[in-house]
């Protein structure tokens, strides 16, 4: 049966890649994802097919394709595909054909990576995506609920810190900033609410507020 694999390819270092990930890969006449994704199958020979944050849908549809060509695809997912991943959009366009094998090879996800760090036991933590969506005043009840509340952002991180602010959160409240989890210039800052808004951070960022 024609295999599609939708492979969790971790927060971005090859350290977190899971061997499971890389058969799947290996496996695949072709690579779907973005372009720090396949950069980590540098050397695995496969038709390569970049993947950008505007064109998810053409380029989900073309792998479907390729599989109908009988060919092995892989999309890849950074994380877990099935945490903000692409795992969502992938089964809504397989929908319930039964010729098309999806596999799902799960990955560490950003979150995990920012738990372990701060050494939060994740089962006792709220998570909160805001991937495909907006911040609502939903998440003030979710912060102050007494358990720490990891968010994992869709745009600038201290759009997020000035929201909460704005909407009556105390800008004193400690939380922690995980930055590029994984890399090399991985940064972790802890710091009030208010702090956020004095420093810079690129968009890959998780937020946990205490």
């Amino acid at each position: 049966m024609r295999k599609l694999y939708v492979v969790g390819i971790g927060p971005g270092s090859k350290d977190y890649l899971s061997p499971a990930a890389k058969k799947a890969v290996e496996s695949s006449d072709v690579v779907v994802g973005s372009r720090r994704a396949i950069d980590l199958f540098e050397d695995v020979e496969a038709e390569k097919i970049e993947l950008g944050s505007k064109n998810v849908e053409v380029k989900i549809e073309l792998a479907i394709s390729k599989v109908e060509e009988d060919r092995s695809v892989s999309v890849l997912s950074t994380g877990d595909p099935g945490f903000s991943g692409i795992l969502k959009p992938v089964l809504k366009k397989v929908g319930d054909r039964d010729d098309i094998h999806v596999e799902v090879v799960p990955g560490i996800s950003s979150i995990q990576l920012c738990a372990a760090r701060l050494q939060i036991p994740w089962d006792g933590a709220d998570l909160i995506t805001l991937h495909g969506k907006g911040i609502s005043k939903k998440v003030l009840k979710v912060i102050d609920n007494g358990k720490p509340t990891i968010i994992l952002p869709n745009f600038k991180i201290d759009e997020v810190a000035n929201f909460l602010i704005e909407n009556g959160a105390n800008p004193d409240r400690k939380v922690a900033i995980c930055e590029r989890l994984s890399y090399d210039d991985e940064k972790i800052v802890i710091t009030a609410l208010k702090g956020v808004l004095e420093e810079e951070f690129s968009y890959m960022c998780i937020m946990v507020v205490y």
